[in-house]
């Protein structure tokens, strides 16, 4: 199924889609996140283990008796288990994906029980760099292992079966979300009734690799990153890690959003003749860079960097992508954006395309939007339509 859509505008989402409150009757409200302690060793895909894990996960509505209604969303690369809702009444931004997670839309949480985790690696209380390791008393930092999509899925696993969940009704996510997603359909396919992968690639191109690489040359180069031991000196690799998020932000927009909502448009309507911030969009970009550094950590932001570069579930297949597809038994969604450049409509197809030779069950919508990869995340019109349509029907 191929959908193209309208173009529509930001203030046409805006008048559409009002931004939620922790009272208002589509929001989640208040939600208290939970961390579950595993003692059994996980094997890693670098070979080695880690001796007993956490994770950190919202959950928002209820489990069915059947124990059947069970949505897991998996978070993209600087994402983390707070998806929906607010944690406290004076919280003035909601979870990350909030316009698809609530009473009422996309993933209702009157029909579904949702369960977002914080992945093996990040920095918002799962275990990762920022955690005690055992043999030591102290911060891994950069000792923590590299993990891999399929590490992730298999730590998943093991909160599904914490919350005795056999299935899930389906696997969501958009980014490196979607092929979270996309490994839990191949590695187990029992478990996932349906998959829906949103703005994703089969593997990265070297592009792709290329970028990210610089940013982990940003977080390295700087003089407070200390090998990654930034922590013994109480510092914060500060300037490397804005200027990862600064170019990371950049290939998430496109260029028809960037012109539409900064032009050239100069920040103090003049220039200045000196190498300050002169446009808006420097500004813009300064700003979205300091805020990242404010809830992020630069060893995670390698991790994750990595992990992405590594992702390619053909590769267990001889590099054959039907063959790894062969093994889905779920029903499938594809949705890609129009502007995404990072991850391109082209890449989605080549998902879809292995998908229907390897004989799976999958469904296909392009969406034409002006926000780019960042698409995922907005309260486009036509997305959430689409979305929102395969979502209803998924039976419980």
């Amino acid at each position: 199924m191929q959908h193209q859509t309208t173009f529509v505008t930001a203030a046409h989402i805006l008048a559409i889609q009002p931004m939620s409150n922790p009272s208002t009757p589509d929001s989640v409200g208040i939600i208290a996140p939970s961390k579950v302690t595993f003692d059994d060793a996980l094997a890693l895909d670098c070979d080695r283990t880690l001796n007993g894990f956490e994770l950190v996960y919202e959950s928002y509505g209820e489990l069915n008796a059947e124990r059947s209604n069970a949505v897991l969303i998996c978070h993209a690369l600087s994402g983390d288990h707070h998806a929906a809702g607010y944690h406290d009444a004076a919280d003035t931004k909601p979870g990350w994906w909030d316009s698809c997670i609530g009473p009422g839309k996309v993933i209702d949480t009157r029909k579904f029980f949702v369960v977002c985790p914080n992945n093996l690696g990040g920095c918002h209380g799962s275990t990762g760099p920022l955690s005690t390791d055992p043999a030591t008393g102290q911060r891994f930092g950069p000792d923590f292992p590299i993990v891999t999509v399929s590490d992730w899925v298999r730590a998943q696993a093991a909160l599904a079966d914490h919350l005795q969940i056999d299935a899930w009704a389906a696997v969501i996510g958009g980014s490196l979300g979607g092929m979270n997603a996309m490994q839990w359909a191949i590695e187990l396919p029992a478990r996932v009734r349906h998959c829906i992968m949103v703005a994703v690639a089969p593997r990265l191109s070297t592009q792709n690799i290329a970028f990210n690489e610089v940013s982990r040359q940003a977080n390295r180069s700087d003089p407070d990153f200390h090998e990654g031991r930034y922590f013994e000196h109480d510092l914060v690799p500060r300037r490397g890690l804005m200027l990862a998020r600064m170019l990371g932000h950049i290939t998430y927009l496109s260029e028809d959003s960037m012109r539409q909502k900064f032009g050239r448009e100069l920040r103090e309507g003049k220039l200045t003749f000196d190498f300050d911030v002169n446009f808006q969009v420097e500004s813009y970009l300064h700003h979205q860079g300091t805020a990242f550094v404010d809830r992020f950590d630069a060893n995670s932001y390698l991790l994750m960097t990595k992990l992405l570069d590594y992702f390619d579930p053909a590769s267990e297949y001889g590099g054959d992508l039907v063959s790894a597809y062969k093994r889905i038994k779920a029903r499938n969604l594809v949705i890609s954006f129009s502007t995404d450049w990072r991850f391109n409509t082209a890449r989605s197809r080549e998902v879809v395309q292995a998908m229907v030779r390897a004989g799976v069950d999958v469904s296909f919508a392009e969406i034409n939007t002006e926000f780019g990869h960042d698409s995922f995340l907005m309260p486009v019109p036509e997305y959430l339509k689409v979305f929102g349509a395969y979502m209803k029907g998924i039976s419980t």
